[in-house]
């Protein structure tokens, strides 16, 4: 008689960078400004589909590659996620486990693999598989020993030679997938998640995978989930936010992570009108053209932030990047939020295609002028897979490959007729102080600290590793400008 069962599955967000973010829930890699850890959201699917499997999420957890390997040595499938950023350390973490568990079979999921399989595991022999793009029923096939060859989505190595079957497609019902609510309670720590903008402690859940939009320079929906936004039913989230009030009735604030949580705004109200039965406090994202019926429906239902990719405050910009909004827009967009009282965390990035000295002091100008509650500054990484990687080749934008350094900061990577890689990387420190330092945001912040004692202990640990943050940045720009690279 066949007795079938699962291989013993390990998840791995590998060891990497002191406070390094870049495990499979972070849409840019890097050791950021003030502590930041996304939940490895990704691996939680298919962890979720494998009898038994574990999940080790060692930056979070500060574990060291010996603390890893005495865990791996245990498994025979190991689930790595990885990132182009990583992609280096991410091998060196593979190479170790394969010296003290030759016999297991080693998967590199992600991005990077996914846009570039054949490179990555030419990279080393220490690479068995690469699953590209949705990994979940793939990661479960292999586990359950179906033949590599039957298993569409991966890229594998077989008597030296290197074979990609056809591409596996997309979930169209994604409540098949379980709740990685369950997978955070059995293997994370809640209190090892942390985002500044973020109540704590919070959970972040997807409603939905992929994006419509077309942005040349955004990762997950070229490479990984798509660019077409595939959504949950309803009830599918709702029992699953219930489920996590059940598992963390501590927890302060669901952080609904999709990369456009508004793309669909009929949805995104009729959501919004079952969670007011919950009453709960959540947060998402949204673009900045979200109009005042959605924007009302969600803020009566609990809304309390949003996170708005205004990118630039140059229009020619926004269109080099096909961003599909104005700046006019953006602004009344911004006046509706303040209008309702939701609060706004603003992504902006500097290094897209053709930026100036003059299209970043339009960028800071424009985000004093929103006057937004916090900001995040991010340089522009072409990542392979992405049509702004593509132009950077085609127009030999690229002054650097390494998007970070020794220490896990991200670098500026890019350059361009009018701006030197040096010169943008230098704006993001100049961005930040001109937007922070203004009288009206200084004055916000001390009626925080003086009237509540939690955010007071909050902004001074945040304000601490922010000014240690920028002086260790000059102090690496000192250094690189003698090999003048960032």
């Amino acid at each position: 008689m066949l007795i079938l069962y699962d291989m013993k599955t390990l998840f791995l967000n590998p060891p990497s960078y002191k406070d390094f973010d870049g495990g499979a829930g972070s849409r840019y890699q890097a050791t950021r400004e003030v502590t930041s850890f996304w939940y490895p959201t990704w691996l939680c699917y298919p962890a979720g589909l494998i009898k038994d499997s574990r999940l080790v999420d060692a930056p979070a957890e500060h574990l060291d590659i010996d603390r890893v390997l005495a865990i791996a040595k245990d498994f025979e499938l190991i689930v790595i996620y990885t990132s182009t950023p990583s992609i280096n350390n991410d091998i060196s973490v593979a190479q170790r486990i394969k010296e003290i568990n030759k016999n297991a079979k080693i998967v590199f999921v992600g991005p990077h693999p996914s846009a570039i399989p054949e490179e990555t595991l030419k990279a080393s022999k220490a690479i068995d598989i690469v699953s590209r793009r949705e990994f979940d029923f793939s990661i479960k096939d292999i586990a359950e020993g179906k033949k590599l060859s039957e298993i569409d989505g991966i890229s594998y190595r077989n008597n030296g030679n290197i074979f990609h079957n056809q591409d596996r497609k997309y979930i169209e019902d994604l409540d098949t997938l379980p709740f990685v609510v369950d997978i955070y309670k059995r293997d994370l720590n809640i209190d090892n998640y942390e985002i500044p903008y973020l109540l704590k402690p919070y959970v972040s859940i997807y409603t939905g995978r992929g994006c419509s939009s077309k942005c040349i320079y955004c990762l997950w929906p070229q490479t990984f989930s798509g660019n077409y936004y595939r959504v949950r039913s309803v009830d599918n989230v709702i029992d699953e936010v219930k489920r996590t009030l059940e598992l963390y009735p501590e927890v302060k604030e669901v952080f609904f992570d999709d990369d456009t949580f508004t793309a669909n705004r009929k949805r995104a109200r009729e959501l919004s009108r079952c969670l007011k039965k919950l009453n709960i406090t959540w947060s998402t994202t949204s673009r900045a053209n979200t109009d005042y019926e959605t924007l009302k429906t969600m803020k009566d239902a609990g809304l309390r932030l949003l996170v708005v990719g205004y990118e630039s405050g140059n229009q020619e910009i926004l269109d080099n990047i096909r961003k599909g909004i104005t700046l006019d827009e953006a602004r009344e967009f911004t006046k509706r939020c303040k209008e309702l009282g939701i609060m706004i965390h603003g992504a902006f990035v500097l290094g897209l295609p053709e930026e100036t000295p003059e299209s970043i002091n339009d960028s800071i100008k424009f985000a004093c002028e929103l006057d937004v509650d916090t900001i995040q500054v991010s340089l522009a990484s072409p990542y392979p897979g992405t049509e702004l990687y593509d132009l950077c080749i085609e127009k030999n934008y690229l002054a650097q490959e390494d998007m970070v350094n020794e220490r896990g900061w991200q670098t500026c990577t890019v350059q361009y007729p009018g701006i030197s890689n040096v010169e943008i990387f230098k704006s993001v420190e100049r961005f930040y102080k001109k937007f922070y330092y203004r009288p009206r945001f200084i004055f916000r912040i001390l009626k925080k600290i003086i009237f509540n004692g939690d955010e007071r202990r909050k902004i001074m640990r945040e304000g601490s590793e922010f000014k240690e943050f920028i002086a260790k940045r000059k102090k690496v720009l000192a250094g690189v400008q003698q090999e003048k690279k960032i």
